[in-house]
Formats: structure tokens, C-alpha cells, sequence
């Protein structure tokens, strides 16, 4: 038998060609699957919430995968952080029902793009972390372009051509740019019933465009009405580019296990035997 579980899942993307297995390179996907294989004693195919391209980091990508039931949610999150590489990390494992899956069962996605506006944002301790501008933004031309994306749109002129997908609608619920403190700069915060493949960076880019007067505001809205990315800015760099959270209704979890050291049980192993 084998038991679902969801793990969160931490990265530093800078050395990772993005989550998904690829022929060259090394990936996220790649090295938890890794690990999980050790876990299991044969393959195990892990389903993150969300697809990050080379650079992106994640402060809490959510991951499926399956497990002999042997395993339980805290010794597989003692097990997965014991041996995976330095720039992963597992924030918890919960166990879940049958047939959970993390990227079809999210009910919503939150990402952040972090910009540097001064001098300092060109530091190696920074410019892997965030977008180094290194020039001031109009907060309110950014912030006015924000509240136009808000709402459900179809969004194909903020996508990758090419992608097959039944349709490009995405219904966004958050759309704000705020401050990051100490002259730092800005940050990008989204959250979506779903995103096409590079769609907050295609966002981000347009609105730093208008943040810097090279666009009106208006070209916002007249982007969402067209079919096509033609007009559409580049890219934002991908080093800004966070994966925070995935949300799952709470009916996809299974009661937590225990606390041994609340219920005076013995404590979980971290590799069952």
C-alpha cells in the first residue's frame, strides 16, 4: 500500500535548470525523486504545483509524491532534509487523501518578484535574489497598472506561444506592488486560480516598462484585449521571481499524526526499516 503525501518545498534556483527533469542539467524535480527513490526502494514520480523555469526560487512549492505506508508525514520530512542537497529544503510533509495531486488540486497560487531599485541590488549577495534595476519606479504608475490585471482576463498576451491549453482565462485575486523597505526597492505580489508559463514575469516586465515611463498606463488594458504577445514587453529576469505558496482545500488533507512527544509515544524513525 502506499500513502499520499505533500511536501513544501524550499529552493534556491540559481544552480537548478527549473523543477522539471530535463536531459541536460540538474533539476529540483531530479534531486527530490532522487531521494524519494532512496525513500521508497524503487521510482517515485513527484507533481509540483507549479512549473519554475532556470533561476526561479521557491519560498513554498507544494510537491506530490507516494510513499510505502510504512512512511509517515514526519519521518519522511526528517528523511527528505537529511538527504537533500544544500539549496533544497522541506518546510513540512503532510499526509493527504488518495488521488491528491499538487498541481491539479491547488485552488490557488501566490507568487512575488522582488526588484532592486538602488545601487546595491548590483551586490553578488543580491542580484541571484532579485531583479537588479538599479533605477527608481513610479510606485503609483506600477500600482495603477496592477489594478487593472485584477479580475478574471485572458491572458494569452502574457504567455508563451505555443503552449496547448484549453484556454488562457486566469482569475487573479491579488495584484499589488509594495515596498521592500530600507530604499531596497519594490516587490510584485500575485495570487491566481492559476498562471500561464511566463506570465507573472511577462506582467512584471510590461509594468516595470510603465514604471520607468517607457509605456502609458493604458497599454495595459489594451494589451489584455489582444490575442497575441507581439506588444508585449520582455520578460522580467528570472532571479526575481518567487513560487510562495500553492492553497488546497482543506478537505485534501488527512488528521495530522500525533505529536509523540505531546501524546507519549516513541519517537518516529527517520528511515524505516
Amino acid at each position: 500500500m502506499l500513502g499520499t503525501f505533500l511536501a513544501v518545498v524550499h529552493f534556491d534556483g540559481s544552480r537548478f535548470v527549473g523543477w522539471q527533469r530535463q536531459r541536460e542539467g540538474r533539476s529540483v524535480q531530479g534531486e527530490l525523486e532522487r531521494v524519494l527513490e532512496r525513500l521508497a526502494g524503487g521510482p517515485v514520480r513527484a507533481y509540483a504545483a507549479g512549473r519554475t523555469d532556470a533561476g526561479v526560487h521557491a519560498l513554498g512549492l507544494g510537491v506530490s509524491f507516494s510513499l510505502p505506508d510504512k512512511w509517515t508525514a514526519s519521518a519522511a520530512h526528517r528523511a527528505l532534509n537529511a538527504l537533500l542537497p544544500p539549496d533544497c529544503w522541506v518546510e513540512c510533509v503532510s499526509a493527504m487523501r488518495p488521488g491528491f495531486h499538487a498541481r491539479k488540486s491547488a485552488a490557488a497560487r501566490e507568487y512575488r518578484y522582488d526588484i532592486g531599485t538602488d545601487a546595491a541590488s548590483a551586490s553578488p549577495f543580491r542580484r541571484n535574489f532579485e531583479w537588479a534595476l538599479g533605477r527608481p519606479l513610479d510606485t503609483t504608475a506600477l500600482r495603477t497598472a496592477a489594478a487593472v490585471i485584477r479580475g478574471e482576463h485572458d491572458f494569452q498576451s502574457f504567455s508563451v506561444r505555443g503552449q496547448d491549453k484549453p484556454h488562457w482565462h486566469c482569475r487573479i485575486t491579488r495584484a499589488e506592488w509594495t515596498e521592500r523597505g530600507e530604499g531596497r526597492g519594490v516587490s510584485f505580489h500575485t495570487e491566481a486560480d492559476r498562471f500561464l508559463h511566463h506570465m507573472v514575469r511577462m506582467l512584471v516586465g510590461t509594468m516595470v516598462e510603465i514604471g520607468l515611463g517607457r509605456r502609458p498606463v493604458a497599454d495595459m488594458a489594451a494589451l489584455l484585449l489582444r490575442r497575441d504577445n507581439l506588444e508585449t514587453s520582455p520578460p522580467a529576469p528570472p532571479q526575481g521571481l518567487y513560487f510562495v505558496a500553492a492553497v488546497y482545500p482543506p478537505e485534501c488533507y488527512l488528521a495530522p499524526e500525533p505529536d509523540p512527544a505531546v501524546a507519549g509515544g516513541a519517537p518516529v524513525p527517520a528511515s524505516p526499516a
